[in-house]
């Protein structure tokens, strides 16, 4: 059982794009592979065919992984979420209160997460130590690098 996950709208577009890409494009541009190596003469020895052949399987094999994804995806209403709790799609304005840097994070899926767009997967370890939790309060977030002390400055949607 697939787990459901939940996307932005451009998230869940990139996907449907990524699968439609993959289905058309991809399959035309494997079956042609597969035939011009057929074409090279005795099967059994033919290392292009073979690698023709597993280019194929594991291009199906996305396309599987895809199709379930896209099936289990839902996509998030953003205007029935909580906006003085930070929930998946929150944008969020915090600060290290080691060094009082201040730092802005988007928690999105983790098929979206992109570091330097500021987006964080929801089941990162940050995003993990500030759901739920409202402006004003502090997280303590254990992260590779050792404990980290944050405060929730701004949410916003």
């Amino acid at each position: 059982m697939a787990e459901i996950t939940y996307y932005t709208a451009e998230g869940l577009e990139k996907l449907k794009q990524e699968l439609h890409q993959l289905k058309t494009v991809g399959r035309t541009a494997i079956a042609k592979a597969i035939a011009e190596a057929r074409d090279k003469g005795d099967l059994s020895e033919n290392a292009e065919y073979d690698a023709a052949k597993d280019a194929q399987g594991h291009h199906e094999s996305r396309i599987a992984k895809l199709s379930e994804v896209l099936a289990n995806a839902r996509l998030i209403d953003e205007s029935k979420l909580d906006a003085s709790k930070v929930l998946a799609l929150s944008i969020v304005k915090l600060k290290n209160l080691k060094n009082g840097m201040l730092m802005t994070y988007q928690l999105v899926s983790e098929t979206e997460a992109d570091l330097k767009a500021g987006k964080i997967s929801v089941k990162s370890p940050i995003a993990q130590g500030l759901l739920g939790k409202s402006v004003g309060d502090k997280a303590q977030i254990e992260v590779p690098a050792g404990l980290i002390e944050l405060e929730i400055i701004e949410i916003s949607r």
